[in-house]
Formats: C-alpha cells, sequence, structure tokens
C-alpha cells in the first residue's frame, strides 16, 4: 500500500499528524503511550530474565551474552524472540503494538519478529549506523520496527536515534571489503553521515519509536550503569512478501495479527541488498558488528 492509502484509513492509536511525521522522516516517538499496568507487567518478566542470566556461561537461542559476563554482573545484551519466551511479551505484540503498527502499514498487518535489547555500560555497548531491510529483504518498504523503553531513556543511557529522512534514500552495503557481512556502514560511509539530522528519541519507560526498515539508525553506548531494556517488534503489511530465509522464525512468524490475508503482493521497484543466508541461525547485531560472527546476525 502507498502512504496515501494507508493514511485514508482511520487512525486507532497514533494521531493523524503522527502519522504524516512518520511517512515524511522515516521514523516518529511517542511519549508515555504504554498504560502503566501493562508496562510494569513487561518490566516484571524483564526482571526475571535478567535475573535467570546469571547463571548462563555462553550465548543461545535464548540469550546473546556479552563479554565479561557473569553472575554478579550479567552483561545481558539481548533476550532473543521474547514472543517465544514468555505470554507477557507475545500480549504486548498482539495488543496496542499491533495496533500501532495498522497505523502505519496498513489494516492487514504481519508479525516479523521481536528481540529485547539492553545496554550495559560499556563502550562496546553501542549500535553503529545501520539500516534494517537488508537483514530481511521484502518485495516493499512498509516494513517497521517498534521499540518500547522499558526504562526512562535519555541521552545517558544510549537512545536509539534516527537519521531524518534517510528512508527515502540509497541504501548502503553493509558487507564489509573482504565480502563478510557485518550488519552496518563502513567507517568510510559512517564518517560521511550527516550527524545534524540525527534526532535522538528519548522518552519515560513506557514511550516508543517507530522507525521504517530503510531507515538510517544507531544507538550511543550508555553511560549509566543502570541497564536500559529495549523492547522492539517488528511488523510489516500484510502485502509485504520476504523473499529470504528469515534469520530467526519463532512459532509467531509471519502471522497475521490485524486485518485479512491478502492475495496480491505489492513490489516497490526500489532494489535491496541480498544479506547472507539465514538458514544456518544468527547471533546478533552486536556480534556483528564487533566482528565475533562473520556469518550472521540481526
Amino acid at each position: 500500500m502507498t502512504p496515501e492509502e494507508i493514511l485514508s484509513y482511520p487512525a486507532r492509536v497514533l494521531t493523524q499528524a503522527q502519522r504524516e511525521h512518520y511517512f515524511e522522516h522515516g521514523f516518529v516517538g511517542i511519549e508515555s503511550l504504554v498504560p502503566a499496568e501493562t508496562l510494569g507487567e513487561l518490566q516484571a518478566v524483564t526482571r526475571e530474565f535478567v535475573d535467570h542470566s546469571r547463571q548462563q556461561i555462553v550465548s543461545g537461542d535464548v540469550f546473546d551474552i556479552g563479554p565479561g559476563h557473569t553472575s554478579k554482573s550479567p552483561v545481558l545484551r539481548r533476550l532473543k524472540s521474547p514472543d517465544d519466551q514468555h505470554a507477557t511479551y507475545w500480549n504486548f505484540a498482539t495488543g496496542l503494538m499491533a495496533d500501532v503498527a495498522a497505523d502505519l502499514v496498513g489494516p492487514n498487518v504481519t508479525f516479523h519478529h521481536s528481540k529485547l535489547n539492553f545496554k550495559w555500560f560499556d563502550e562496546s555497548d553501542a549500535v553503529k549506523w545501520h539500516q534494517d531491510i537488508q537483514f530481511f529483504p521484502h518485495t516493499n518498504y512498509n516494513v517497521l520496527t517498534i521499540g518500547c523503553y522499558l526504562a526512562d531513556t535519555d541521552m545517558t543511557n544510549g537512545p536509539l536515534a534516527v537519521l531524518k529522512g534517510s528512508h527515502n534514500e540509497d541504501l548502503y552495503d553493509q558487507y564489509d571489503a573482504d565480502g563478510n557481512w557485518t550488519g552496518m556502514l563502513s567507517d568510510e560511509d559512517a564518517a560521511r553521515v550527516d550527524i545534524s539530522r540525527a534526532v535522538y528519541l528519548t522518552g519515560p519507560a513506557g514511550s516508543i519509536t517507530i522507525h521504517n526498515a530503510r531507515a538510517l539508525h544507531y544507538s550511543p553506548s550508555s553511560k549509566s550503569p543502570l541497564p536500559r531494556p529495549l523492547l522492539l517488534n517488528c511488523y510489516t503489511s500484510a502485502d509485504a512478501k520476504p523473499y529470504t530465509p528469515h534469520p530467526q522464525p519463532t512459532s509467531h512468524t509471519y502471522q497475521l495479527v490485524r486485518g485479512e490475508p491478502v492475495r496480491w503482493a505489492h513490489h516497490d521497484p526500489r532494489p535491496c541488498q541480498i544479506p547472507p543466508d539465514w538458514s544456518g541461525g544468527y547471533t546478533s547485531i552486536y556480534a556483528a558488528q564487533a566482528g565475533e560472527d562473520k556469518s550472521a546476525a540481526m
């Protein structure tokens, strides 16, 4: 669907101005959107998983663990596929967040994946400039990620930053000169990013961030010893069809969460870089950008 077609449908959650901001700039942030009760449930379940990670030694199917991780001082980089880990996460993804997605991709919404990223007070916790769509190409670019801050987030603890208008510009090469997937811009390309166009999306716990899969984004390292969890859910318009393997499918992958199945795929003529073959699995974007895993990350 085109932006004009999507905007012709009545809004469910967002204002028309917020929807128009997303289509013009490639992102939008809304403060304090998530109800306090829902936020409290997400925070409580997340604390349980952080405690469970203390017993882990290496990364696996549930946790992506960073260097220096110990039971006393966990360095949890990511809870993988939270939609499959606990019903609270899945209920959230199919509730308010699915309505938000419908406001921006149209009435027929497909769930793609979820992840829960952490900052851990270490210079290596920065997520470098990258675009998402090269990880999972689709026939069109009605693909977006909705983040929910589970802790108050300001410039001290690594907020998400998006480059205004970059969703309408060219996609970058996210392989290095030797052909290894890095999931980020090269140093040369990153140095040319006009940082004056970067908008940092901050807000109290319960605030959400939304960015298009073509939008260039990153997050700086945290300067706070307190963890900063960001719960991310990715959705697509039902007429956006994937044409490469999903990096880590779950029991909910490609499930229709709003609307009806479609019979026609919409094709955007703009090209998209093809990622590695993800059928062998992946670790995380942290591992790829740190050079820990040359095979895969998302």
